[in-house]
């Protein structure tokens, strides 16, 4: 597959032209990377206003993923969610009052942010149980229940899937529930860009999701902030909509190195790589399989992700020991994220230093997902005046900010709601000290 991002960028390096334009380092290299960080000269193409090499690249990615259309993001799934999140409310029938959505409670924070920015509510769908608040086990009939109950229709269903430890949704009977009562189903597939290389595809838009927002940089080999917003046959916006959605939300100055490594990815997924993810899937399988015979309780279906229940920071402390770096690590589970560029010394050096449980492992205890109730729109309390409490005073303050770790960066208390005793706990359990509280609204 051809790369013409990549092709132009380099044969403009090699004429050794006087960068009489941005960016200020001219090509010198510093870092190393400087002769193929350019900007929108002429031939480069332009990411919100695409018609050369950028739409062509952007075409081969949406032929390998197989959308109806496919556009790049430099600012991550979070551009691409906030496009996705803008272009559904505004293609919906415009309500009485603020639009809503329907989405399940272990959004990312991106979600709540853009509540705010857009000026939506959110109505949230909540698991019979959960382990933890980044898992959201919810079903196809806990989404027609809800749906059925709603007095105003909401302009999408929200999904995270896969989720931060890895558990993958049944997307294909959501989207289901979701069609059969008009409205679009919204995937934040951040964590699952290369589910559409498995056989048979796991990927949210080929199981029915209308729009999905891909992290490219997580699951690929593309660098850190490249990311998809792919849309499928069933949107009808055009493409200028899809372009000018994801330009609200990004830089006017996206990264050229970002943007080459998008290209490059087509040609890698096109050549060898989509095969490799496929024996990767295998390996991680295996290992699963290997660490269950020691002992280990695994979590989650994501077939490239390795979730260990237990004692995830005694769980992290071995593996630093052995020089393995985890993704996440909290008091329940231990994340590790592997990709066909871990090779297979890196899945020996994983389980040499895992070793046998020996007590690390076992069952998760309950977490305390807070169904909070809400005093301001998220909007309102997003552009209140502010003030930073300690956790252990904001029991009955309202809620600003969303105050989350990133990681996992899905809020323990959403702007607007009253905290209480329980949300106190949920949030000093995930470490955090201090909250964001409203000021002036008590």
């Amino acid at each position: 597959m051809e790369t013409p991002i990549c092709d132009f960028v380099r044969a403009y390096a090699l004429r050794e032209t006087v960068r009489a334009h941005m960016p200020g380092h001219k090509g010198n290299a510093r870092l190393g990377a400087e002769r193929l960080d350019i900007t929108e000269i002429a031939g480069a193409d332009e990411l919100y206003a695409a018609d050369g090499v950028i739409r062509e690249s952007e075409r081969n990615a949406s032929r390998l993923f197989g959308s109806a259309g496919t556009y790049y993001s430099c600012g991550g799934s979070s551009q691409s969610i906030r496009a996705m999140l803008f272009l559904a409310m505004t293609q919906a029938e415009k309500p009485e009052g603020r639009p809503l959505l329907l989405a399940a409670r272990n959004a990312h924070r991106s979600l709540v942010e853009c509540a705010a920015l857009l000026d939506f509510d959110i109505e949230w769908l909540y698991p019979a149980e959960s382990e933890s608040i980044c898992s959201c086990p919810v079903t196809p009939r806990d989404v027609a229940s809800a749906l059925d109950g709603m007095e105003k229709k909401p302009f999408a269903v929200y999904l995270t899937s896969p989720d931060y430890l890895g558990g993958m949704a049944d997307v294909r009977g959501i989207a289901g529930a979701a069609h059969a009562r008009g409205i679009p189903l919204l995937a934040d597939n951040a964590h699952g860009a290369y589910l559409a290389f498995l056989k048979p595809s796991l990927h949210p838009l080929h199981l029915g999701a209308d729009m999905t927002a891909d992290s490219a940089h997580k699951t690929l080999p593309v660098l850190t902030g490249g990311a998809y917003l792919h849309v499928s046959e069933n949107m009808k916006f055009g493409e200028s909509d899809a372009r000018r959605a994801l330009s609200l939300f990004g830089s006017t100055s996206p990264s050229y190195l970002i943007l080459q490594s998008l290209d490059r990815a087509n040609a890698e997924l096109a050549g060898g790589y989509a095969g490799e993810i496929l024996r990767c899937a295998e390996r991680t399988a295996e290992l699963k399989r290997r660490l269950a015979r020691n002992g280990y309780r695994l979590f989650g279906g994501d077939p490239l992700r390795v979730t260990l229940a237990g004692d995830g920071k005694e769980i992290a402390r071995r593996l630093r020991l052995g020089n393995v770096e985890p993704e996440y690590a909290d008091r329940d589970f231990a994340v590790l994220m592997l990709t066909p560029d871990n090779g297979e010394q890196d899945f020996a050096r994983i389980e040499a230093a895992l070793g046998r449980a020996d007590g690390c492992s076992g069952e998760p205890r309950r977490a305390e997902i807070v169904r909070g109730r809400r005093v301001l729109s998220i909007r309102e309390a997003v552009f209140a005046r502010q003030e930073l409490v300690p956790v252990q005073e904001a029991a009955g303050r309202i809620a600003a900010a969303p105050t989350v770790s990133c990681p996992p960066a899905v809020p323990a208390v959403i702007s607007g709601e009253r905290i209480t005793g329980q949300a106190v706990r949920a949030m000093r359990e995930a470490g955090i000290e201090c909250v964001s509280v409203t000021a002036d609204f008590i």
